[in-house]
């Protein structure tokens, strides 16, 4: 007996040994994985729609959305219409009156520089975007300078007033700083601050364009525009990735 137990122990012998030089693993596994949702988001730019409103001299409206390639990465657009109302007085005397409409459309991406915690999908972004708008002004009324004051007025009426100037066009980069935070299931509120930079700007020789549809003021002298939106969208989910909780952290 003594024997068979001898020769049992001794063909166990390797097994032992090859076991034992295989180190032993006790790091805890996270193993645990979610459904990463992707797909299309799609909005509105509140703020244009309570100014229109509030300010009879003002109408717009901004269609937003973005579609989600990455983790990180996403595609973003802007399509929208305005039409303002402006004037420039000096002494309460008007010296130009004058309305701007047109429509334009922005394109670019957007980066997710925030990480989430383990469900969420809120985000924090930078990017960027090429936009182009087609617009027209139209010269209500101006004033003219007279330079013999002896016995006129200081400005005189124009002799054109209602003058329309069709046809102009503008392109132009941004640099967009922005966040999105989900309130309920796949209803997002956003905000993004935009510096514009003009690239092109075609415009009458006759009377400049002082206010750009989707670009904001034009400074006299600069090239550089500031825009702003606030946003409400809803994210269409069209399908899925696996995603482990340790990549949602950071890890």
């Amino acid at each position: 007996m003594s024997k068979y137990f001898i020769s049992i122990i001794i063909g166990l012998l390797p097994i032992l040994v090859l076991a034992q030089s295989e180190p032993v693993d006790l790091s805890p596994k996270d193993t645990v994985v979610y459904k990463d949702p992707y797909g299309l988001r799609v909005g509105a730019d509140i703020s244009k729609l309570v100014l229109s409103f509030l300010d009879e001299d003002y109408t717009g409206l901004e269609l937003v959305g973005d579609y989600r390639l990455t983790r990180k990465l996403y595609l973003a657009a802007e399509i929208g219409n305005e039409t303002k109302k402006q004037d420039e007085n000096l002494n309460n005397t008007i010296l130009y009156d004058y309305e701007t409409s047109g429509s334009y459309i922005k394109a670019g991406v957007d980066m997710n520089t925030y990480t989430n915690w383990y469900g969420m999908n809120n985000a924090i972004t930078i990017g960027g975007r090429y936009a182009v708008a087609s617009f027209s002004q139209t010269l209500n009324n101006y004033s003219l300078y007279e330079t013999n004051q002896f016995f006129n007025p200081e400005f005189l009426p124009g002799e054109n007033p209602n003058r329309e100037f069709s046809g102009l066009s503008a392109s132009w980069l941004e640099f967009v700083v922005g966040t999105k935070v989900e309130l309920f299931a796949n209803i997002f509120v956003g905000m993004s601050a935009r510096l514009g930079f003009l690239v092109t700007n075609s415009e009458d020789e006759q009377f400049p364009n002082l206010w750009i549809p989707g670009f904001n003021k034009v400074t006299d002298g600069s090239n550089f525009g500031v825009n702003y939106n606030y946003s409400i969208s809803y994210f269409i989910p069209l399908y899925k990735k696996d995603k482990k909780k340790s990549e949602e952290n950071g890890q």
